[in-house]
Formats: C-alpha cells, sequence, structure tokens
C-alpha cells in the first residue's frame, strides 16, 4: 500500500509540474488581492499558477483587525462578493459592508481554484527570468519554502510566463529583486506610508498595473512601490486591485503588449 501512495503523488505532482513549466499568468501571492486576480484571468481562459510561500490562503486576511475575525469593505467591492459568493452583512450607521474572514479566505481560494488556476504553496519567488532588447520580465526562478528556511544550498527551477504580477503584499518581494538585481528596469521601492484609509483605497487601485514589459504589480505591493498610504482591515481596495490587474494582463496579453 504505502509504495503506491509514493507512487500516485509522484506521478500526478510531476505531471502537473511539467504542465506548469510553461503558463500565461504567474501570479505570486495567493492573498487578497492574488486570488481575485487568478480568478479572472482564469475566467478570460488564461493558464494561471498562483505561488503561495506559506501553505495557507489569504495572506492578510486571516488576521482581521487585530485578530478579530471580521473585516470591512465599502460598495465598491460588492460586485466581486457576489462573484465569489462571499456573504456580507451592511452596516446602515458606518456605511460598511462586514465579512467573515475565514469566509473570504475559503471562497476566494475556492473562487480561483473552480476557475481553473492551479495554486501552489510553499513555493516561493527568489528571483526572474529576463530578457534584453527590449527589457522584459518572462518569468520566475521558484524554490521550495521549506529550502530556503533550511539554509541549504540548493538549486531552483523556473516557470516560464508572459506576464508576473507581484501580489506578495507589503514586501514587494519580487518587485523588490528587480530593483536590486536588474538596475535597468529602473525600479525602486518607496515603501508604503502611514494609514490614511480613505486615500489609500483609492490609490492603490489607481496605480495597480504594469511596472515595465511582462511585470505588474497589485494589492499592498502598489502601496510599497509608489509610497502610498496604508489603509489596515478594509479590504475593498485589495479585491478591486486584484480585478484590475486582471483586466490590464488580459489586454496586454490579448494584444501581444507584454514585450514593448
Amino acid at each position: 500500500m504505502e509504495e503506491r501512495i509514493s507512487r500516485t503523488i509522484w506521478r500526478y505532482a510531476s505531471q502537473e509540474w511539467v504542465e506548469l513549466s510553461r503558463v500565461d499568468v504567474v501570479v505570486v501571492g495567493a492573498g487578497p488581492a492574488g486570488l481575485t486576480a487568478a480568478k479572472y484571468l482564469a475566467d478570460r481562459g488564461f493558464r494561471v499558477v498562483v505561488l503561495e510561500r506559506r501553505l495557507s490562503f489569504g495572506g492578510g486576511i486571516g488576521g482581521g483587525g487585530m485578530l478579530l475575525h471580521k473585516i470591512v469593505l465599502d460598495r465598491s467591492a460588492l460586485r466581486i462578493l457576489e462573484d465569489f459568493r462571499v456573504r456580507f452583512v451592511e452596516d446602515p450607521e458606518e456605511g460598511l459592508y462586514v465579512v467573515d474572514s475565514s469566509e473570504l479566505i475559503a471562497k476566494l481560494a475556492s473562487g480561483a481554484i473552480d476557475a481553473g488556476a492551479k495554486v501552489l504553496l510553499g513555493v516561493q519567488v527568489e528571483d526572474v527570468i529576463y530578457r534584453e532588447n527590449p527589457l522584459r520580465i518572462e518569468g520566475v526562478v521558484t524554490q521550495w519554502t521549506a529550502v530556503a528556511m533550511s539554509g541549504l544550498h540548493v538549486d531552483p527551477l523556473f516557470i516560464v510566463g508572459r506576464a508576473v504580477v507581484d501580489c506578495t503584499g507589503h514586501d514587494a518581494e519580487v518587485v523588490r529583486v528587480v530593483s536590486r538585481k536588474i538596475p535597468q528596469a529602473g525600479l525602486q521601492l518607496r515603501g508604503e506610508s502611514s494609514a490614511y484609509a480613505e486615500v489609500s483605497e483609492r490609490v492603490v487601485v489607481e496605480r495597480t498595473g504594469r511596472l515595465i514589459p511582462g511585470l505588474y504589480v497589485a494589492g499592498m505591493s502598489v502601496a510599497s512601490v509608489y509610497g502610498l498610504p496604508r489603509m489596515g482591515p478594509i479590504f475593498s481596495a485589495m479585491l478591486l486591485s486584484g480585478r484590475r490587474v486582471a483586466e490590464v494582463v488580459a489586454e496586454d496579453l490579448s494584444h501581444g503588449s507584454t514585450k514593448g
């Protein structure tokens, strides 16, 4: 029995890794922006893989506000909640909409997976693949999170993608690598500024999009790149940013403009 278990897992996992060596879109980070982007891109027929360094979904959703299990959104994100079939209640006094943090995590993840996106947990991005003339990003360099944590020297493997979307949150991990290792890209991380929720909810969505050919940014990574305010446990902009980056990527891929 034991060898049958091992053979089955190896067979199916390795076959999927072969298929995922080249995809349309690599989304890095399975938080609110990443899962939202993955669903809307997969809905459009693109082959999408989401890489998450942790062994769980949701990014900052699970912690709620100071570990309370509720988060809030405003009216602008209601259509997205409906698309993912997330239940919500309206607080008429504050004019906000309340969702259960665990339900939002579960529904975002199931929505992305049901749409056809593949989500891989325990995998981190340590570098990118790039090309010159013109400069563009053409994929990511991946490693098991456990290997990185162990401090062992193990060479990584690659996933080629027509678009890479940094949804890694406050650290903007993919953009950080590009800014450090590809200076000709001209990218700098200004770091997010202090809380100003009303402004942040608006400008994070406005600045979501392509940074250089092949590389896109969404969610709190946007705030870190452009020095925008943080907004705390209101998640409207995270969902809207995920939907917005899906629109931008889809438009670029459809017109072949990721390389120029």
